[in-house]
């Protein structure tokens, strides 16, 4: 399963696990032209960004991973993991 985009996604997440968010995040950068425009890359980003502490970042990528995904459920999800790094960035 080489070349696979998912595949790949996981392995960022993967190596963030082992090696650190920042290593994961820099795994993602590489699947930028293959997953743009997918939620799971936003998500997946926001997590990470959100693990090595840039909450404003994180709230930015949760968002947008929420906007753009169909799922009901995983919107709202995505959008209370937005809210609480927002409000980690404020301070509120």
């Amino acid at each position: 399963m080489t070349g696979n985009p998912m595949v790949s996604l996981n392995r960022a997440v993967a190596l963030a696990m082992v090696q650190g968010p920042a290593a994961g995040l820099a795994a993602l950068d590489a699947l930028e032209g293959q997953l743009a425009g997918s939620h799971r890359l936003d998500a997946v980003r926001a997590h990470l960004l959100d693990l090595a502490g840039d909450c404003a970042a994180a709230a930015e990528h949760y968002a947008r991973a929420a906007r753009r995904t169909t799922n009901g459920p995983e919107r709202d999800y995505l959008t209370l993991r937005a809210a609480r790094a927002r409000s980690a960035f404020t301070g509120a």
